[in-house]
């Protein structure tokens, strides 16, 4: 990031921070808020749990971002989470593997993203249209098998399997890394590399940027929008396996919901064109910290968490229509 920043007029450099890294103003604006409404912030302990807090919509709008690069979207992802995580704990009580439940989540959120995908590309359905359908049949699916209720983790496997959620590396008495940080900061680092370095990051951006000009010029298309669902479903399968870690069961009615209005909110407010075609790993990463931070403060504010759906929508809203101000000046 710093190396693009590399401009040489002031006035260059400053355009540049203001249009493509707006992202890093905003965060350390929201950043000295936080700050100034709760003393305890820049404590490991108050850090570390916003990273652990913004882990699971974290992880999901890693894929989510590679989705709306290629201009398109995915609203089936809470529901994914719902599915897979339901019956990835069936699994888990049925062989008592930890390691044997997140493979078959992960295998299962390939299978799903795969179907969103040939949705997409064979079936030439709307992305809108396909992952709706899918979010409807993931939600009423999980909600037969569970009769409504919750999918819960046996008692003698409670202690072992929340150790995922709640545990992490301990450098000294009094200083430990969450596992939950550190499998979201990797995973941005993963998603950072795969887009910036390899062609399928490349790809993916030509295709949201001119679908045919993309296609004119040998890219397999298909496969490219194909990928971003699959890839997001693999993401929903890990994400399921933290979340049953977390609270030890899946409510099959309400797990995960929203998670995918959060994982949106915070792909918009990171900078990436809700259009696709531009859009950075880093503004993702610090579009979900910011989207924690905005409900930590008005938490902190007395607002009601029922409001936080209203937020999301807000911000998608805000960040689309500054984008649009944004294409218009560099247009005139």
């Amino acid at each position: 990031m710093l190396k693009d920043l590399k401009i040489t007029t002031p006035e260059s450099f400053t355009k540049k921070l203001f249009t493509e890294y707006s992202f890093v103003l905003s965060f350390i604006l929201l950043v000295i808020i936080a700050a100034s409404v709760n003393k305890n912030f820049f404590t490991w302990t108050n850090i570390s749990n916003i990273f652990v807090q913004s882990s699971l919509v974290g992880l999901i709008a890693m894929g989510m971002s590679m989705v709306i690069s290629a201009g398109l979207i995915d609203i089936s992802v809470g529901a994914q989470v719902a599915i897979i995580g339901g019956f990835g704990i069936l699994v888990l009580n049925k062989t008592g593997s930890a390691l044997i439940m997140l493979l078959f989540c992960v295998v299962f959120g390939l299978f799903i993203g795969g179907i969103n995908g040939l949705l997409i590309t064979k079936g030439g359905m709307p992305a809108m249209i396909a992952t709706m359908a899918m979010q409807g049949a993931c939600r009423s699916i999980i909600n037969h098998f569970g009769s409504g209720g919750p999918f819960t983790v046996d008692k003698k496997l409670f202690d072992s399997f929340r150790i995922l959620a709640v545990g992490g590396v301990q450098i000294t008495e009094s200083f430990k890394i969450p596992y939950l940080m550190l499998i979201f900061c990797v995973t941005g680092v993963i998603f950072h590399i795969i887009m910036t370095q390899t062609r399928l990051g490349k790809h993916i951006y030509a295709v949201g940027s001119n679908e045919t000009s993309a296609r004119l010029s040998g890219i397999n298309v298909d496969l490219v929008k194909a990928s971003a669902f699959i890839i997001t479903g693999m993401m929903c399968g890990i994400v399921a396996v933290i979340y049953a870690s977390r609270m030890t069961a899946v409510a099959a009615a309400s797990a995960a919901f929203n998670y995918e209005m959060d994982a949106i909110a915070a792909v918009a407010i990171g900078g990436t064109s809700m259009s696709g075609g531009r859009g950075k790993i880093a503004g993702t990463f610090m579009g979900v910290l910011m989207f924690k931070l905005i409900s930590n403060i008005l938490t902190a504010a007395d607002v009601s968490t029922y409001l936080n759906g209203a937020i999301s929508a807000a911000i998608i809203v805000i960040a689309v229509l500054m984008q649009n101000l944004q294409n218009r000046r560099t247009r005139n």
